[in-house]
């Protein structure tokens, strides 16, 4: 009978620290979140005070099971899995740290004033499936190991000021179905892989590119390499000066042709008057 109230206390006692450890792991933020959160607001400006909740003692504890603290980020078991601060007139940069934040998967800080470079440091967010950076001031490059997030749904980075070539790498993510690089300043040819035919029509039509001069290939009409002249461009050149040449060669064959006629005229009216006899 003492054995088996003992093990009763055994087991409650257990009980009670299983309960201790969950409640004190839910009462503290994963420490990667709370690196990410607060590096991503010490890189950001915030002067509309937006953001005048996100302090460390909120970064602390984020999260309590489903239920967010911070306003523009939702939670999933007790970590960050979604940040969406859109039109807040945020700016400054995107800091690298973010990728702290393992267990987001959206991440949008689109309409924004937020400039310099996407950080790579964003391939390891392996869990992400939509990334919205656009219409904000960034610049830069697009970086290749994008491709690394192979459960991107949506990259869209149009309107900003992105140079350089659209990496052949992100023509390979199978999951991704809208994409939007318009109005940045791209150059190069379009990836085969974001351009390919489904049946008839294009994986991604031109809108997803238009806007960037140095820009060719299909599905934007073909360019020249380093003219910007389109092929159907170039094709009506050649036809009309073609055109322009021969209206000029039958113009002075005809100029010829009535000159030599004159000169034959001449000649023979010289010879008909030298045959006739004098009376």
């Amino acid at each position: 009978m003492a054995r088996s109230h003992r093990f009763i206390s055994y087991r409650l006692l257990l009980l009670l620290l299983l309960s201790f450890e969950t409640a004190r792991r839910l009462a503290s933020a994963d420490p990667n979140d709370e690196a990410c959160l607060k590096n991503l607001r010490q890189s950001l400006e915030d002067p509309a005070r937006n953001l005048r909740n996100w302090t460390n003692n909120v970064f602390s504890n984020p999260c309590s099971g489903f239920t967010s603290y911070l306003p523009g980020a939702t939670c999933n078991n007790g970590r960050i899995y979604k940040l969406s601060l859109t039109s807040l007139s945020l700016r400054g940069s995107i800091s690298p740290f973010l990728s702290n934040c393992t267990n987001l998967q959206s991440l949008d800080l689109s309409s924004n004033q937020i400039s310099g470079d996407i950080p790579p440091e964003i391939q390891f967010l392996v869990n992400l499936a939509v990334l919205n950076l656009s219409s904000n001031r960034l610049s830069g490059e697009i970086s290749p190991q994008l491709a690394l997030c192979a459960y991107l749904n949506v990259i869209d980075l149009h309107d900003n000021q992105l140079s350089g070539q659209i990496p052949q790498q992100l023509g390979l993510l199978a999951r991704l179905s809208a994409f939007d690089v318009s109005n940045n300043k791209l150059s190069g040819q379009i990836p085969t892989y974001l351009s390919n035919r489904t049946g008839s029509f294009p994986r991604f039509n031109a809108s997803s590119f238009v806007g960037n001069k140095g820009l060719y290939g299909y599905p934007l009409q073909d360019m020249v390499k380093g003219k910007g002249l389109s092929v159907m461009a170039i094709v009506g050149i050649g036809l009309g000066s073609g055109v322009v040449s021969l209206m000029i060669s039958f113009t002075g064959v005809c100029i010829w042709l009535r000159i030599t006629e004159k000169k034959m005229a001449a000649e023979e009216e010289g010879k008909i008057s030298q045959s006739m006899p004098d009376y």
